[in-house]
């Protein structure tokens, strides 16, 4: 079975030590089971004795059981301390052992010693493990004593299902065997059920504590990352943010504060500088377009106009690209198939071959202005490259895409990346003619990008493979 990998840094944490503490309680409860185990068995073998000597020895054990009374527990003896419950001591001529039952080697070697100790002669031990209902005296001695004490079914079912040692010896004098029977509960409900619940309540407390640790952790690393996430769309728009957390986490937030406070100085200071420069350079350029028009050449003065509407037209697109960044202007609730048929609808009214395609109602938070310049740069492509522009809008789940279509030669598979990279064009030479200052795809995708979305090119292949055309896709998420 495959469990999911949890994506959180507390989920992630969480899981770690839930699996170590697993591994580490797993091995714990194993050697915690087998010493109880090792003790429970010891236990049993000890009464299991101390019942043999008790009855050889004239302790009484066996007079009382025979009178009717009820030893559920010994008082003591030469092992000390109450005994598990037992049954009454017999005599047999033969071993109590059947044949498909399997001796306990190392209880009956702990049980010579004991006897051993004791002085208590015997010339063979055998010890099985059994439970009472496959063991005739248990099973009839448990049935006697759940009548006389009206103990229901379901009791005296786990009474029968209990664990018994069966512990026979051979006495050399009479050359007979003496055995004993010791019943406890199942090592399962004596052994388990306590680790069980250790384990649950140390879980309890350990994973709680480190959630506690992770979410004081985690939750300023997550605001952290949002301020960094509203940095990168707006950088400067909001407050510094406040400091939290362990004191670890308080120093990088200080640091990134820091940070940022140096880049929005950054880029206040490049807007200054570039709103000076535009401002420098738009004048003389003004200055020119009047001191042309002493040209008395028609067509040398047609061609300075022209390098001046040039100089112009880069410049505002290179002041547009530097400003996309940090927009002034709010974004508003925007219905964006409007919008691009309003767009579309300026080239129509121009001429241009422009078809708007299936458009879909859909409405968003956009800065209109900047949507449109983006699409006019689509569209203009379009139609330098390709000589007609189909415009469509769809919904794509959480995502508006606009898809411009143009039937022109498409570009290299290996070089759309670079085409979307400021002062990159199609055609490596300047001439004006065949296209601006290769500005118009990185202002695009830089809008784009403003908005959360993005700008992506693909070459539109025919059936045999062959590029018919180009298309600009560009996504904005909805909400």
């Amino acid at each position: 079975m495959h469990f999911p990998r949890p994506k959180s840094l507390m989920g992630q944490m969480l899981m770690a030590v839930a699996a170590a503490l697993l591994l580490v309680q797993g091995i714990g409860a194993i050697l915690v089971y087998r010493a109880q185990r090792e003790s429970l068995e010891v236990g049993m073998v000890n009464a299991a004795a101390f019942r043999l000597i008790a009855e050889t020895r004239g302790f009484g054990g066996l007079d009382r059981m025979k009178r009717g009374d009820r030893p559920d527990r010994d008082r003591g003896g030469p092992f000390g301390g109450a005994q598990p419950r037992g049954f009454p001591v017999e005599f047999g001529t033969a071993s109590p052992v059947g044949a498909d039952e399997t001796r306990d080697t190392r209880a009956q070697a702990r049980l010579a010693r004991i006897l051993d100790e004791q002085e208590f002669p015997a010339t063979d031990i055998a010890v099985v493990h059994r439970t009472v209902r496959s063991d005739p005296v248990a099973s009839s001695t448990v049935q006697k004593r759940a009548a006389r004490r009206g103990t229901d079914g379901r009791k005296l079912a786990d009474m029968m299902d209990d664990n018994l040692l069966v512990v026979a010896v051979r006495q050399p004098a009479k050359d007979t065997w003496l055995i004993a029977r010791v019943r406890s509960p199942r090592a399962m409900n004596v052994l388990l059920q306590p680790l069980l619940v250790q384990t649950l309540i140390i879980y309890l407390v350990l994973v709680g504590a480190v959630a506690l640790i992770l979410r004081r952790i985690t939750r300023p690393l997550a605001a952290l990352t949002r301020r960094v996430e509203q940095f990168a769309v707006a950088p400067g728009s909001a407050g510094q943010l406040e400091p939290s957390g362990p004191e670890d986490m308080q120093h990088l937030i200080v640091a990134h504060n820091a940070m940022e406070a140096r880049i929005v100085a950054m880029l206040d200071e490049k807007d200054v500088m570039l709103g000076a420069i535009g401002h420098d350079l738009k004048t003389p350029l003004s200055a020119l377009r009047v001191r042309i028009e002493s040209v008395e050449n028609d067509v040398e003065r047609g061609r300075m106009a022209g390098t001046i509407e040039d100089i112009v037209r880069t410049l505002d697109d290179i002041l547009s690209l530097a400003r996309v960044g940090r927009p002034s202007d709010p974004r508003e609730r925007t219905e964006l198939s409007a919008l691009v048929a309003s767009v579309v609808e300026e080239y129509e009214d121009m001429g241009d071959p422009v078809e708007l395609g299936d458009t879909r109602r859909i409405v968003l938070e956009a800065r209109s202005t900047w949507l449109r310049r983006a699409l006019r740069n689509l569209i203009g492509n379009a139609l330098r490259y390709g000589h007609r522009a189909r415009v469509t809008l769809v919904r794509e789940g959480n995502k508006a895409v606009i898809r411009i279509e143009d039937d022109g030669p498409g570009i290299p598979d290996d070089t759309i990346e670079d085409m979307m990279n400021p002062f990159v064009r199609g055609d490596p030479s300047r001439n004006s003619t065949t296209g601006g200052a290769g500005l118009g795809l990185a202002l695009a995708r830089a809008i784009a990008d403003q908005h959360g979305g993005a700008l992506i090119l693909s070459n539109r292949l025919s059936a045999t493979g062959i590029v018919e055309g180009l298309t600009a896709r560009l996504e904005i998420p909805v909400g």
